[in-house]
């Protein structure tokens, strides 16, 4: 006879799991297909368990039903835990169905032709300080990027605003004019445009160095965000910056993760610059 934990423990096995799994799949097919994924990798993980304690422990005279169940109760916890883990199985059951769903579905809002307009907390000139005036410099320049990458406007605000220090260490030329590299991108790959050489700080084994480094130059904010934005999307090493680019969290340590930037502590600063650029969206001027 089944256990009550054998009878709950399959996807299908739970009648509300299975109907809230549905109902996200009509309003987010990618994130019902990520849940899904977890789930099966849990049935199967705790499948292996429940085999491997088969084959490995033989059965004792203290064993009765009561420890089965404990012993199946266990073995469910440890499979929860365990799934859904990057690089598991889940994640490549997930990327298999994701292939089958096609890209992601531009969102509600204005179409490409049609840009969001500033938000009025940003629309006076230097209504909120030097912050707010760097939002509202880089506000259309942001809005082309986000369109191209489907990452949030204000969170690649916030990368410009931290890679620059508002503005204020913005990577020069020789001859001092700006390089309108907000976003700090190496000339590297095969880059054949224009180059400007700064010391920068580097992080070696945790540690910060100081030492000259190339980077890219360009003629405008407008190429500059646009230059990123081809970096991210075309880029597979930043391919989980996208898939998670919907959350601050996700964004910032996805690009950690791929080694944007050296700095270890790189994902909490920008995401504490990414929260001060929602505040600034949402004064009042």
């Amino acid at each position: 006879m089944n256990s009550p934990l054998t009878l709950q423990r399959g996807l299908s096995g739970d009648v509300k799991s299975l109907d809230l799994l549905r109902a996200r799949a009509g309003q987010d097919p990618r994130a019902a297909v990520k849940e899904a994924a977890r789930q099966f990798e849990a049935v199967f993980m705790q499948e292996l368990l429940k085999s491997m304690r088969a084959t490995t422990m033989a059965s004792g005279l203290t064993d009765n039903a009561g420890s089965d169940l404990g012993t199946e109760w266990l073995d469910q916890q440890y499979a929860t835990r365990l799934a859904g883990l990057p690089g598991g199985l889940a994640d490549m059951i997930a990327r298999q169905l994701e292939r089958h769903l096609g890209p992601p579905a531009t969102p509600p809002g204005p179409g490409p032709s049609t840009p969001r307009p500033l938000p009025a907390a940003l629309s006076a000139p230097r209504a909120l300080g030097p912050q707010g005036e760097f939002l509202r410099q880089h506000w259309s320049a942001a809005q082309i990027a986000s369109r191209e990458t489907g990452i949030p406007e204000h969170f690649i605000l916030a990368q410009a605003a931290h890679e620059s220090g508002w503005g204020r260490r913005e990577i020069r030329n020789a001859d001092g004019t700006p390089s309108h590299n907000v976003f700090g991108i190496k000339a590297t790959g095969g880059w054949q445009g224009k180059v400007a050489e700064v010391v920068t700080t580097e992080y070696v084994n945790g540690e910060p160095r100081k030492m000259v480094q190339k980077f890219r130059a360009y003629d405008s904010l407008h190429e500059a965000y646009r230059d990123y934005a081809r970096l991210i999307k075309n880029n597979q090493r930043y391919a989980r910056v996208i898939e998670q680019g919907h959350t601050a969290q996700g964004f910032a340590q996805g690009l950690q993760d791929a080694g944007y930037a050296t700095d270890p502590a790189y994902a909490d600063k920008l995401t504490r610059v990414i929260n001060t650029t929602l505040r600034l969206q949402r004064a009042t001027s």
